[in-house]
């Protein structure tokens, strides 16, 4: 495992909801990375850890290779790859991700 690698293992292992974005929370820098936000404080998302891509070149480019995904935001929850922000969309609209989210509170 490469070093970046290694770094986002650490991150997605490390803490129970990680958004890999553009930009930050307060600032999202991509419609799509703005839309998952608001979906996790739809869900009521507490301790959410934000990664900003555009911040580090290496994590940019690392993420895609991680989960084999080609797209930024994504959505780990609990160690595991749950999506991007269509996914996210469809998940909480049926309920799935406000279930996944809170049995990571409890």
């Amino acid at each position: 495992m490469s070093d970046v690698q290694q770094r986002i293992d650490e991150i997605v292992k490390g803490h129970p909801v990680v958004l890999f974005m553009k930009g930050t929370a307060e600032f999202p820098m991509c419609g799509f990375s703005g839309r998952a936000i608001q979906i996790l404080q739809a869900c009521k998302a507490e301790s959410v850890t934000t990664v900003n891509v555009l911040e580090d070149e290496e994590i940019r480019q690392g993420i895609k290779q991680y989960a084999d995904w080609p797209t930024i935001p994504q959505l780990y929850v609990g160690g595991q790859f749950v999506g991007g922000s269509d996914i996210m969309m469809e998940m909480y609209q049926s309920g799935e991700l406000q279930q996944l989210i809170g049995g990571e509170r409890a």
